[in-house]
C-alpha cells in the first residue's frame, strides 16, 4: 500500500444479514474499528438493513455503503433505489458493477458507468468494480478485459474531484476459495494505476484500488503489502466479525 493513501476495507454482505443479524453485525464492526483510526471501514448491508445499520454505527468509525443503485433520480421503476435515496438513508458509498451485477442482471461496462455518473451527481462515492472471468484470463485478455471496463467509466470519474475507489475482482476468485497471487493482483493494480495516470496524475493518487476475490485472514496481509493495493472489498469473510476484524488489522500494518 502507499502511505498516501488510507487503506479502505470494505464488507460487501450481499444478500446476507439483512435484519436483526445485520445490526449485530455492525455492532460488532463498529467494536473493532475503534482500534483501527488509521483504516477506512465500510460496511454494505442489503437494503432492507440500511436505516437500521446506519443508526447503529452513527457517531462511529465505521462508513455504509449500499451495494447498488439505478441511475435516476426518481420515476416509476419498481424495486429500485436512487443515489438520492442512499444518501438520505445515510450512505456515503455505493458499490457499481459487481461481477454478480454484470453476470447476473446483464449490467453492461455503458451502465455500470451511468451509475457511477449518478452517485456522483449526489456525492455518493463510487466503489467501481472491474475484472476477468477465467475464460479470459486462461486466454490472455486480463488486461484487455480490465482496460475497457475501466476506459466506460474513466472519463465520469475523472470529472469529480472526489476520491472514488476501483476495485479488482477476478471473476474466477469470487467466492470459489481461489485467489489472485500477490503477484497477479499487483500486476493488474498496476496496470489500472497508469491508465488513470496517463488520464490524470492527481486521479491516479488519489483512487484508491482495492482487490476482491476471497479475501481472507490468511491472505490479506500479502495482498495489502503490494504497492498498488490499497485495501480490500471482502466478501464471504466480512459476515463474520473476526474474520473482517483481522482483515482491517492487516490493513493497519
Amino acid at each position: 500500500m502507499n502511505p498516501s493513501r488510507r487503506p479502505l476495507i470494505a464488507g460487501n454482505w450481499k444478500m446476507y444479514k439483512g435484519g436483526r443479524t445485520g445490526v449485530e453485525l455492525a455492532q460488532a464492526c463498529v467494536a473493532f474499528a475503534r482500534d483501527l483510526p488509521g483504516v477506512d471501514v465500510v460496511v454494505a448491508p442489503p437494503f432492507t438493513a440500511l436505516a437500521a445499520v446506519a443508526e447503529t454505527i452513527e457517531g462511529s468509525a465505521v462508513t455504509l455503503s449500499a451495494q447498488n443503485l439505478y441511475p435516476k433520480d426518481e420515476g416509476a421503476f419498481t424495486g429500485e433505489i436512487s443515489a438520492t435515496m442512499l444518501v438520505e438513508c445515510g450512505c456515503a458509498w455505493v458499490i457499481v458493477g459487481h461481477s454478480e451485477r454484470r453476470q447476473y442482471f446483464g449490467e453492461t461496462d455503458a451502465f455500470v458507468a451511468e451509475k457511477a455518473g449518478a452517485a456522483l451527481a449526489h456525492d455518493l462515492l463510487p466503489i467501481v468494480c472491474v475484472g476477468e472471468t477465467l475464460q479470459q484470463r486462461e486466454a490472455g485478455e486480463t488486461l484487455r478485459i480490465v482496460k475497457q471496463q475501466v476506459d466506460a467509466f474513466l472519463d465520469v470519474i475523472a470529472r469529480s474531484k472526489h476520491a472514488v475507489a476501483v476495485a479488482y475482482e477476478p471473476v474466477w476468485a469470487i467466492g470459489t476459495g481461489k485467489t489472485a497471487g500477490p503477484a497477479e493482483a499487483e500486476e493488474v493494480h498496476a496496470a489500472i494505476r497508469a491508465w488513470l495516470e496517463k488520464k490524470d496524475a492527481a486521479l491516479a493518487a488519489r483512487t484508491r484500488i482495492l482487490y476482491g476475490g476471497s479475501v481472507k485472514p490468511d491472505n490479506a496481509k500479502a495482498l495489502l503489502g503490494c504497492p498498488n493495493v490499497d485495501g480490500a472489498l471482502v466478501g464471504g469473510a466480512s459476515l463474520d466479525a473476526a474474520s473482517f476484524g483481522a482483515i482491517a488489522r492487516a490493513a493497519a500494518s
